[in-house]
């Protein structure tokens, strides 16, 4: 197959280091080592690991995503449009891997102390209590896939599969599998009794990215 026009100018840039500096990578990134420091001087560890495992995560995704351009030679499911600082992998700029180092404490932050806790849908009419940890996996994961349906309106972020775009049907494997995994695997870090097991599944998480990336970097498939 051909590579899409999108693909085409995705892979000119990829990796390629921009002739111009881009000054605003400098405090974005000094927005998220000040996220961090911020809650390891709390010593929160449990949202520091929880916001590294949805890094790991989204990491994982874009892998799996970079690989189906190269095994198809048409395009991944997602494809970054536009100017970037730095283009990592095919779906994944320096500026949206910035967001996601930030996205993971944000959304632990929404949730209720108590995991236990269940959210009643009665003022809404609806006869049910769910599991405050899953509402807020589901929405916070329609939420992101709703500003990615805005991205892919402007043009800055492509879609080229039928069954993966911004119709009913097309955004819920989006959701699926474009983040609710990302905050179930964070919520679960979050939430585990034991900081030596946070940290064996955010280091398994990190390691398993680091050896695969690495792996497929040197085969030439992402």
């Amino acid at each position: 197959m051909t590579p899409t026009p999108a693909s085409e100018n995705a892979l000119a840039i990829l990796r390629v280091f921009p002739t111009e500096f881009k000054w605003y990578l400098i405090p974005l990134f000094a927005i998220v080592v000040y996220l961090y420091a911020v809650e390891i001087e709390k010593k929160n560890w449990s949202r520091v690991l929880a916001g590294l495992a949805f890094f790991g995560m989204d990491l994982f995704n874009e892998t799996w995503n970079a690989l189906i351009l190269y095994f198809t030679d048409y395009a991944a499911f997602w494809t970054c449009a536009g100017e970037t600082g730095f283009l990592i992998f095919i779906g994944l700029n320096i500026e949206i891997s910035l967001m996601f180092a930030m996205a993971g404490i944000a959304f632990t932050k929404m949730l209720p102390e108590d995991k236990n806790m269940k959210i009643d849908l009665a003022y809404l009419k609806i006869p049910l209590k769910i599991p405050n940890r899953w509402f807020f996996a589901v929405g916070n994961s329609i939420f992101c896939v709703f500003v990615e349906v805005i991205l892919n309106a402007a043009g800055a972020l492509i879609w080229e599969y039928p069954f993966w775009n911004a119709t009913i049907i097309g955004v819920i494997p989006i959701i699926i599998f474009g983040y609710l995994h990302f905050m179930v695997v964070s919520f679960w870090v979050y939430d585990m009794e034991s900081i030596r097991n946070k940290i064996y599944i955010v280091a398994g998480i990190l390691i398993f990215d680091l050896i695969t990336i690495t792996l497929f970097l040197g085969l030439g498939w992402i």
